[in-house]
This record gives C-alpha cells, structure tokens and sequence, in this order.
C-alpha cells in the first residue's frame, strides 16, 4: 500500500504542473485587462505602468509563469490584484474553511438520505416505494443548484421565512446552501446505492446465508450493505470534489465567504493570481480524494490487500 500511494503521489505532481500551466495560460488569454478593471478608465498611464511593473505583469508570459511556479514550489501564490496586495495564500486559508465545511455538510446530508434511501428501495425493490422513491429520484437529479436554489430561497426563505436568505453567520444559515449544494447528490447516492444493493442481493453468499438459518434482513445487513457499499465509494470520493467546485454556484447565491464566492469575483475581475491558486487547490483536492478513495477500498475489500500483496 506504502508503494502504490507514493506511485500516486508521482503522478499527481506533472498532473498538477499541467493544471497550472493551463489555468495560467487561460487566464492570460483572457480579452480584458486587469490593469483596466482594478484601476479604471481615468487611471494614468503612470498608474497603469506602475502596477504592471509591481505585479510582474510587464514581463514576457513565459518569465511570468516561470516566476509564478517557482513562487507555488515556495508556497508563495502572489499577491491579490483586486484585494490591495494581499497575499493569495492568505486570503485561501481564510475562505477555504467555509468551502470545506459546506461541503463536507452537503456530502454528510447526501449520505444520511441518499444511502438509505437507496437501501430501502433495493430491499423492496418493485415495490411502491422503489418506484416513488426512484421517480423522485431520477427528477432530483436533473435539477441543477442553480435552479433548486432559488426555488429554495422563494419558498422558504422568502414565502414562509423559516431559514435566513442569505449569510454564513449562524447555522441556521447553512441549511439552504447545504440542500441546494446536496440535493444531486443524494439523489444519485440513491440510485448507485439501489443498483449495487440490487446486484449483491443476487449473489449466491446472501442466498446461502439465508438457507443456513440467517435472515434476509440480518443477511443484507451482515454481508449485502458492506459488500454493496464498495462501488459506492468510489461515486462518493468523486463527488465530494464536485461538491467543493459545485459550491461555487451555491456560494455565489447565498452569498457564502468561501473560494468558490472568492473565484466568481476573481474571474470578473480578472485577479490571475487568486484564480491560479483556486484552481490548484481544486486540482490538488481531487487528486487527494482519489487518492483517499483507493485506499479505502484496500480497507473494505481484502482483494485489493491481496492483490497489492501479490504484486510487491
């Protein structure tokens, strides 16, 4: 296991550089000029050439990108063009707690009412239920963030004012964001739960089980659960990183402090550096999910222990 993940870690690092060179590369292509947008049209052609030259921006785009990656290899993003100098690590490390704690909440709600959702319509499958809960389903799913979430903030918000509109000062202020960022997610939780149930009810093991006294209950519960939960896991550990770059959507209508609300303002704004930094934080959070996620099937599944073994 020790070997496979430091063979993981190797690839992740031309995979990262890949990412930055095109982040870099996109943002430099883009037709507006940050210069323009954070100083104006009355600036000066002193002003302009004075915060080209403080950002390095007078430089060739190769120097700049150069430069750029030897200050990431130091753990030095630049410095924020739309935030008065302020350094991009710093304002991450203050946004990117309430990205992560959004999503992680979005990923709890998905699973506490996706799986089991998904469970029970496996376990009485063709059943009233299975077919409500799947037509239900498969509409949740074609519903993006965008739209549930103002639906959300009309109705509940605005209509029946249980929950505030918008904010991140209370917890009564994540419930909205959490739904709307979560929503998808359990509906497809649910539907991979239900056809991996399905497939492992199937199996011999859980009819034997039952023939020699165990019931079905206590067969699924004992053997189907765990063995149907290993492609699932893989669909989770993907989609927390759709969450945390979903949420960029949902942060931006409730207006939540984190990097995705941070992201939509760089790019109007045309702040290369902040733009660059999300971006690599992103592509870094994926690659440590996928990560995460392989090696959790080592855990749950003693094949992959066997197989690993077999290979050392």
């Amino acid at each position: 296991m020790f070997v496979f993940i430091l063979k993981r870690i190797g690839l992740a690092i031309p995979t990262l550089l890949i990412v930055s060179l095109l982040v870099f590369t996109a943002a430099h292509l883009a037709p507006s000029d940050p210069v323009e947008t954070r100083l104006g049209e009355k600036a000066t052609a002193e002003q302009r050439a004075k915060m080209r030259h403080d950002y390095g921006l007078d430089l060739p785009i190769p120097v700049q990108y150069v430069r750029y990656l030897g200050g990431v290899l130091h753990g030095d993003f630049g410095l924020s063009f739309s935030q008065d100098g302020v350094p991009v690590s710093k304002q991450i490390a203050e946004e990117f707690p309430v990205t992560a704690q959004l999503a992680v909440t979005a990923l709890i709600f998905s699973c506490l009412i996706g799986l089991p959702i998904g469970a029970i319509a496996a376990y009485y499958h063709n059943s009233w239920f299975d077919r409500l809960t799947m037509a239900f389903v498969v509409a949740l799913v074609s519903v993006p963030s965008i739209v549930l979430g103002p639906l959300l903030v009309l109705v509940i918000a605005v209509n029946l004012k249980w929950l505030p509109v918008s904010g991140w000062e209370s917890p009564a202020h994540t419930i909205l964001p959490t739904i709307a960022l979560g929503s998808r997610s359990a509906a497809l939780f649910a539907r991979f739960m239900r056809a991996s149930l399905l497939d492992t009810l199937r199996q011999d093991y859980i009819r034997t089980a039952v023939a020699k006294g165990l019931s079905r209950p206590m067969a699924v519960l004992k053997h189907g659960i765990k063995n149907a939960f290993l492609p699932v896991l893989t669909v989770l550990g993907t989609n927390f990183g759709t969450l945390l770059t979903g949420s960029f959507v949902v942060e931006t209508l409730f207006q939540v402090p984190g990097i995705g609300f941070s992201s939509i303002q760089s790019i109007t704004g045309r702040d290369y550096p902040v733009i660059q930094g999300i971006a690599l934080l992103v592509a870094l959070i994926y690659l440590s999910v996928n990560l995460l996620v392989d090696v959790l099937y080592g855990v749950f599944d003693p094949r992959v222990r066997a197989s690993e073994a077999k290979e050392a």
